[in-house]
């Protein structure tokens, strides 16, 4: 069950006017998408905190649009880099029975082995496209890794029968791999770099 934001429309557009509402605790916005056309509107952030926290990244909201009940997702946010709050949300309206793409963040659990043996673990992918209906849209991507020794990789192909989405990327595309210790590495490239002894040839001077 979708969680209720409420949401008001706004015509001014001025920077002044802006800054303004987010001083008083709003946050301008958008929404846009089916069947309803592009309108301005504005929310209260404690509230969209609030829902945010509830419905994770990717849930379905019921934004109640001046008496107008509309399925939305957040689909996309500014954030001041300095005070870390949302100043700009975009809402994309949607038809429950239809598939929708998304960006799903990816959560490594577990230490791997190669990890415990001075490997070293390298995170490749942090996000994944999926297909899905709005309300099949996980909030996460769990990959376990706890098997992983050194030299192996986890890939897309592993984990596509885990989740009741379509996952877009390749089979082979991989999410995360553990390499050599550091200065194994190290070690290997500077052998490789030395140059060969020269054989065969006499230094001394001939008579």
């Amino acid at each position: 069950m979708s969680n209720v934001l409420s949401a008001k429309t706004r015509s001014n557009e001025r920077k002044s006017q802006l800054t303004e509402l987010r001083q008083q605790g709003g946050i301008p916005g958008v929404v846009y998408g089916y069947k309803v056309e592009n309108t301005s509107i504005s929310i209260n952030r404690a509230e969209f905190t609030k829902t945010m926290r509830e419905v994770g990244r990717n849930g379905v909201i019921s934004l109640d649009l001046e008496g107008e009940n509309v399925n939305v997702i957040l689909h996309e946010y500014q954030e001041d880099p300095i005070r870390r709050e949302v100043i700009h949300a975009d809402f994309l309206a949607v038809d429950m029975d239809v598939a929708i793409e998304a960006n799903v963040r990816v959560d490594l659990l577990n230490d791997p082995v190669g990890a415990k043996e001075g490997g070293v673990l390298q995170q490749i992918l942090h996000e994944v496209i999926v297909t899905a209906k709005p309300d099949a849209i996980p909030e996460v991507i769990e990959v376990d890794i706890s098997g992983l020794n050194i030299g192996d990789t986890i890939t897309i192909a592993e984990i596509k029968g885990n989740y009741a989405c379509e996952i877009n990327h390749e089979d082979d595309e991989a999410i995360a791999t553990v390499t050599p210790p550091r200065d194994e590495e190290e070690t290997t490239d500077s052998d490789e770099q030395q140059e060969p002894e020269l054989i065969g040839e006499d230094s001394s001077d001939e008579e």
